[in-house]
């Protein structure tokens, strides 16, 4: 995770001073929490991938953001927000940490090592969630998905081409917020030129950057 390098997070050291934790293991497409479920921990990823989604009162699905190892989610309960305000679902096998939310507070006030990790999460997270902001705002459908294949590709530590979990189109259709047939053509054209390799999994080209910096929108 972006911010996180001075500061690292030791499951085991955190147990031993504050307590509070238990791991888990999730397959791929499990709920780790659900929206309205009770905000009673901090849950920390150790390994894979969990998009955050929102579902409104007309029953409409939004994908929110998509976490990977390193990050945590489920910290707005420390604001005393007594229920989820959105689900968690593993995108990927994880491994996931839970820190009860009484160990968290403590560990904030009085471990300077885990609170310099977590001020760093949130910087990052909030520096994350600007620019998520920002695209939604300026730009188009095709360069909000283009965006998002780069972001789940992880481009800037991949130069050339990565192999994203497997994600759907009604997913990347959440994500930016436009249809399933939107996003279906924006996938054929960005194969057509050559940016992905899309056939059951998606391969992503760093040649897909042009799109970020010229807008071929139709």
């Amino acid at each position: 995770m972006t911010g996180t390098a001075k500061f690292s997070f030791d499951a085991d050291a955190f147990e031993a001073k504050h307590g509070g934790v238990t791991k888990s293991e999730c397959r791929e497409n499990t709920v780790v929490y659900a929206q309205g479920d009770p905000a009673d921990a901090v849950l920390y990823i150790r390994r894979g991938r969990v998009k955050l989604a929102v579902l409104s009162e007309q029953g409409r699905e939004r994908v929110i953001s998509v976490l990977e190892a390193g990050d945590l989610c489920g910290e707005e309960c420390l604001a005393d927000q007594p229920l989820r305000n959105s689900t968690a679902t593993s995108m990927t096998d994880c491994a996931i940490i839970r820190l009860a939310k009484a160990a968290v507070a403590s560990a904030v006030h009085n471990d300077l090592s885990f609170s310099g990790f977590f001020v760093s999460c949130l910087l990052a997270r909030n520096v994350r969630l600007r620019a998520d902001l920002v695209d939604q705002l300026f730009n188009s459908s095709e360069r909000r998905l283009a965006r998002v294949l780069l972001l789940l590709a992880n481009y800037e530590k991949n130069r050339e081409e990565a192999m994203l979990p497997n994600i759907n189109q009604d997913t990347l259709a959440k994500m930016i917020g436009t249809t399933r047939p939107r996003v279906n053509h924006f996938m054929n054209k960005f194969r057509r030129l050559g940016y992905i390799d899309y056939n059951g999994h998606i391969k992503v080209h760093h040649s897909l950057l042009s799109v970020l910096l010229y807008d071929q929108s139709q």
